[in-house]
């Protein structure tokens, strides 16, 4: 297998702050479909809050980590994985939760929550995981993961918006009501264009490795999914709330992981084709799910 802990990808500091701003964009749309009474609901009933939470930010970093040790891949993609695994879920799964039939307003929460988790806890799923790694510690000790950039950037990209969004929509209604869906589309629209440039900018190194990473992220990917819903039943909750904690615990934030690995990591090349792969392969497997689950009358 070629070495992929050497290779780093060609992503420019304009790029990054590109993606940083689509990403702050999408946050902002989503939180136009956010109220605070959304959030004192949720508070008055926290079981599936903290059985998504659970799920997402302990046991999927912590079967990730076993996967890891299974399989034994190279450090770098050992690191992609957790990584991914440490982000808070996507944004895209509340679109697909929608299209499942499942607790859109869990969905979203969810994200909201584990967004603002994250900026303690996916850096302290990163370092504490890929320690346990022995391939993966000489990278961790060459990099500084600082939990205060960390926040700083999940802060500025990810949190301001969704208060944002949440203001506009307590206060004009009207207004967010009208721009939420071109919105949502429109910056989707933007982040796939932007992750097509990208990909296409490191097209020949892509096609040269992704064949070592694809099956591995597929496999990955089953996990995060069987995680969520073996979560949701145990905790006894109905179909309902399990297709979205089953979706919003497949579908992970890798746009920020990308973020991250190019921040701090110096897009170190497994753990890029890592989040990239997984870009792509959870909203096909999320989609799928979807389409499944709406034409039958399975109870997932």
């Amino acid at each position: 297998m070629k070495d992929l802990d050497a290779v780093v990808l060609n992503f420019s500091a304009s790029s990054l702050l590109l993606m940083n701003a689509i990403l702050a964009i999408i946050m902002f749309s989503i939180a136009l479909d956010l109220k605070t009474s959304d959030f004192h609901r949720l508070l008055r009933a926290p079981r599936p809050v903290l059985t998504g939470l659970i799920a997402q930010f302990i046991l999927l970093p912590g079967l990730t980590y076993l996967l890891i040790l299974v399989l034994q891949p190279q450090a770098s993609i050992a690191l992609g994985l957790i990584l991914v695994a440490a982000c808070p879920g996507g944004n895209i799964s509340n679109f697909i939760t929608h299209r499942a039939g499942g607790n859109a307003a869990l969905s979203v929460s969810l994200t909201a929550f584990a967004t603002v988790g994250a900026i303690v806890i996916t850096p302290l799923n990163i370092a504490f995981w890929g320690q346990l790694y022995a391939p993966a510690q000489a990278i961790l000790q060459r990099v500084h993961i600082d939990p205060v950039q960390v926040g700083v950037t999940v802060s500025l990209m990810l949190i301001l918006p969704l208060v944002l969004g949440m203001v506009l929509n307590n206060r004009r209604p009207a207004l967010a009501n009208r721009v939420r869906h071109p919105l949502q589309n429109l910056s989707m629209l933007i982040f796939l264009a932007f992750v097509v440039l990208a990909l296409a900018a490191n097209w020949g190194f892509f096609l040269d490795y992704a064949q070592y990473v694809g099956a591995l992220v597929v496999v990955h990917n089953a996990l995060a999914l069987a995680t969520g819903y073996g979560a949701a039943r145990l905790a006894g909750l109905s179909a309902y709330d399990r297709r979205a904690i089953t979706i919003e615990t497949g579908i992970q934030n890798s746009g920020l992981g990308l973020v991250l690995i190019f921040g701090f990591f110096n897009g170190l090349g497994g753990m890029a084709v890592v989040a990239a792969l997984w870009g792509i392969w959870h909203a096909v497997s999320g989609l799928c799910l979807a389409h499944v689950i709406s034409r039958t009358e399975a109870q997932l």
